[in-house]
């Protein structure tokens, strides 16, 4: 069985997700669980445009098959400065297919590096996973 050896992520792009986590430790501070996906997600990208970060919302992602652009429904929550794609959530636990479906996304959009946000957990820390590619 061969070794998959990855490429280390370069430091400035360790830099933006350090600022992604902190925007969304801040959001989760000041708000705490309960609210909806769209206030969290809202929330972090005021809170990372203030840091002068460029953020897109509900991007669509399409899918191309066989010469043919399809949109079927894929959106990124946050893309971050172009490179760093944030999916927000606000359930009760995440599951498999939340981190699928970032990975699914980070595939689509060609980027390496997301993260997956639950902002419904008391520790912030316990609702957050960073996928890397």
């Amino acid at each position: 069985m061969e070794a998959v050896v990855r490429n280390p992520i370069p430091a400035e792009l360790e830099k933006i997700a350090t600022d992604v986590v902190d925007a969304a430790f801040k959001v989760h501070v000041a708000l705490g669980p309960g609210l909806l996906e769209s206030a969290y997600e809202r929330c972090l990208a005021f809170e990372l445009e203030r840091r002068g970060h460029v953020v897109q919302r509900q991007l669509e992602l399409p899918i191309h098959y066989d010469g043919f652009k399809l949109d079927v429904g894929y959106r990124l929550d946050l893309l971050v400065d172009d490179v760093i794609v944030v999916k927000v959530k606000a359930v009760d636990s995440l599951i498999p297919i939340h981190q699928s479906q970032l990975l699914t996304y980070l595939k689509l959009s060609g980027r390496r590096l997301g993260f997956l946000m639950n902002f419904n957990v008391r520790l912030f820390k316990e609702g957050l996973r960073r996928v890397a590619l």
